[in-house]
C-alpha cells in the first residue's frame, strides 16, 4: 500500500494545484473515476495488452454517470497511459486530503447499525465537531454487525460506542 501512496502522491498534489479553482468540482468527478477504477475486472481490462489506451478511455468514460469536463478526460488520459489506473483510488483520498487541510476541516464516516435521519445526523455532527475539535464532514455507512450503536472513524482516530463494541469489552473483562 506504501508503493501506491508513494505513485499517487504526485498525482494528487498536481491535480490539486491545477484545479485550485474548482477543488469540490473536482474531487467529484475524481471520486467517480476512482469508484469505477476499484473494479476488478476493468482493471484486468485495462492491464491487457490488446487493449489501445482510447479504448481504455472510452471504457472508463463510457461508464461514469456524469461527463467528464476537459481537465478530468486530460487526467484520465494522463493515467491510463502512464498506467497508473490502479493508483486512482489512492489519488482520490490524498486528494481529499489536501482539500480538508487547506479547509480545517477532515472527513468522518458514521457506522450505524440503522439508518440515520436527517435531524440526528445534525445533531450528532455538531457534537462530534465538538468533540474532534474540527469542521467535519460527515457520510453515514450502515453496519448491521454493530448491532446497535455507531461507530466514528475521523481519519486516524476512532470512536466506538456500538453494541458489538460494549460486548467485546465486557467479554474482555470477563475473561481478564
Amino acid at each position: 500500500m506504501a508503493e501506491l501512496a508513494t505513485i499517487a502522491r504526485p498525482y494528487a498534489e498536481a491535480l490539486f494545484k491545477a484545479q485550485a479553482s474548482d477543488l469540490a468540482g473536482t474531487a467529484a468527478w475524481l471520486d467517480e473515476l476512482a469508484a469505477v477504477a476499484e473494479n476488478a475486472q476493468l482493471q484486468q481490462f485495462v492491464d491487457s495488452p490488446k487493449v489501445s489506451d482510447e479504448q481504455a478511455f472510452e471504457l472508463i468514460s463510457g461508464v461514469l454517470r456524469t461527463a467528464l469536463p476537459e481537465a478530468g478526460k486530460n487526467f484520465l488520459h494522463l493515467v491510463i497511459e502512464n498506467r497508473r489506473l490502479s493508483a486512482l483510488p489512492v489519488v482520490a483520498q490524498q486528494y481529499r486530503a489536501l482539500m480538508n487541510a487547506q479547509g480545517g476541516t477532515a472527513d468522518a464516516v458514521v457506522y450505524s447499525a440503522f439508518p440515520i435521519d436527517a435531524s440526528a445526523l445534525a445533531d450528532l455532527s455538531s457534537t462530534l465537531e465538538k468533540r474532534f475539535a474540527r469542521k467535519l464532514n460527515v457520510s453515514v455507512e450502515l453496519d448491521a454487525a454493530l448491532i446497535g450503536g455507531i461507530r466514528v472513524v475521523v481519519g486516524d482516530e476512532v470512536l466506538d460506542t456500538s453494541v458489538i463494541a460494549r460486548l467485546e469489552q465486557m467479554k474482555s473483562a470477563l475473561s481478564a
